[in-house]
């Protein structure tokens, strides 16, 4: 069986600070970056289209499968 890619996405929970850059309840595409997580941190898309990376404690994880039930 294939195995699935999963699709991680972060729903803001605190822009202050980077209020120019995230957007509280805007959801980002996390981009997997393990050196940011083993600093407590992700790496996401941010509004200026560039890739940054934040606390994680500012956002929640939402995990995705490659698969959807609409296609």
């Amino acid at each position: 069986m294939k195995k699935e890619k999963q699709i991680l996405f972060a729903i803001c929970l605190d822009n202050e600070g980077y209020k120019a850059s995230l957007e509280v309840g805007k959801l980002y595409q996390i981009i997997p970056d393990n050196e940011a997580d083993a600093h407590g941190y992700i790496k996401i898309i941010d509004e200026s289209g560039e890739d940054y990376a934040f606390t994680a404690n500012r956002f929640h994880i939402v995990r995705a499968t490659g698969r959807s039930p609409l296609l």
